[in-house]
């Protein structure tokens, strides 16, 4: 699916730049995306409904982390990570309504991040509510899993540099 690039409606929302685009996060500053980046969430991201476009950003100071950051909200910035980095045995098993809805062939074809949350030291992974990705077309959606996954899978010897960040 393709976004159209019609976003330079106000200061704090994208700026088209060639065949870039530039956006203004609180977080990272302005960052330059190319609008293929841009991925669409019908429904948003739970607590953030009102958020259906993201742009997935690299996270400088460790690789094990991206964020989800907003297209609508520059203040709005999420850690995610590839959940099988900490659990090795993870699986997503989906309603294949979900399936439909992202236009998923086969589930080896969707891309799976778990948001990350911070409690005073401890960072846990929400795993029963993951972020399922068709990359090829450039469509999320948060997906409640079929199965008992925890929604606080506490990380544990983390090195000081994830848990400072996220």
């Amino acid at each position: 699916m393709r976004i159209s690039c019609k976003c330079a409606r106000s200061l704090n929302g994208p700026i088209l730049m060639g065949a870039g685009m530039k956006i203004h996060t609180s977080r990272f500053g302005t960052v330059e995306i190319q609008p293929d980046d841009i991925l669409f969430f019908r429904a948003g991201i739970l607590g953030f409904e009102e958020c259906q476009h993201w742009v997935i950003l690299a996270d400088a100071a460790n690789s094990s982390v991206a964020w989800m950051q907003s297209m609508q909200s520059p203040e709005i910035a999420l850690p995610v990570v590839s959940p099988r980095r900490f659990v090795p045995n993870y699986q997503v098993l989906l309603d294949p309504l979900d399936m439909d809805s992202l236009h998923l062939g086969s589930v080896d074809k969707a891309y799976v991040l778990a948001v990350v949350s911070r409690d005073k030291d401890v960072l846990t992974l929400n795993l029963r509510a993951p972020l399922i990705i068709n990359l090829d077309r450039r469509l999320g959606c948060q997906v409640i899993t079929v199965d008992a996954q925890p929604i606080q899978y506490e990380l544990t010897a983390l090195p000081l540099t994830l848990r400072r960040i996220a």
